[in-house]
């Protein structure tokens, strides 16, 4: 029988508004993405249009190869691999196939930021990196917090069932090879 995943990557960068929010919430991780596959090559969320411009915000693909994550590699970083069922990770699929064909109609929930800094819930087709994270796994039924979508924060994914399969900085993590008996899988828990 075969077994199906998804990854959740959490990961605090040292952008002025990661340092922020760190410095508010006192949260180790500040910023989640969700990938299809154990290589993270197809990893998505929500954040920067532009490398050095924090003010666009939009739905994309992210790499751990480019962008913030090569320019600050030094980050701390979690990988957090969830089992779920083929229904569950075809419907989350679904659902993120979605989002990249309709991904002009998505944009960054600048507001939510500032609500979810306040405990404040807001409710809009706008989504912050762990909203996203967060619509993706609860439509999918594998996760539901209870809680509005833009209050949830990236740690809210650190204390989630699912097996860590990395800790340490982004520039260390390469690739995560799926173990045989051949490869000791990559793990600094």
């Amino acid at each position: 029988m075969d077994k199906y995943h998804l990854y959740i990557l959490l990961v605090r960068t040292n952008t002025v508004l990661s340092n922020l929010i760190h410095y508010i919430k006192k949260d180790p991780y500040t910023h989640a993405a969700i990938a299809l596959d154990r290589n993270l090559d197809q990893m998505y969320s929500f954040g920067r249009k532009k490398v050095y411009n924090p003010f666009v915000g939009c739905f994309r693909k992210e790499s751990i190869h480019t962008g913030l994550y090569k320019i600050y590699d030094t980050s701390p970083c979690k990988i957090i691999e969830i089992e779920v069922t083929k229904e569950q990770y075809e419907k989350a699929c679904a659902l993120v196939d979605h989002f990249i064909t309709n991904d002009k109609i998505y944009k960054y929930n600048y507001m939510g930021l500032i609500f979810n800094l306040l405990n404040k819930a807001t409710f809009n087709n706008r989504f912050l990196c762990s909203e996203f994270v967060y619509h993706i796994l609860k439509e999918s039924d594998i996760i539901d917090f209870n809680v509005p979508k833009n209050l949830v924060r990236p740690m809210n994914f650190a204390s989630m069932q699912g097996k860590v399969i990395y800790r340490g900085e982004i520039n260390n993590l390469g690739y995560i090879n799926v173990p045989t008996p051949d490869t000791q899988q990559l793990s600094t828990n």
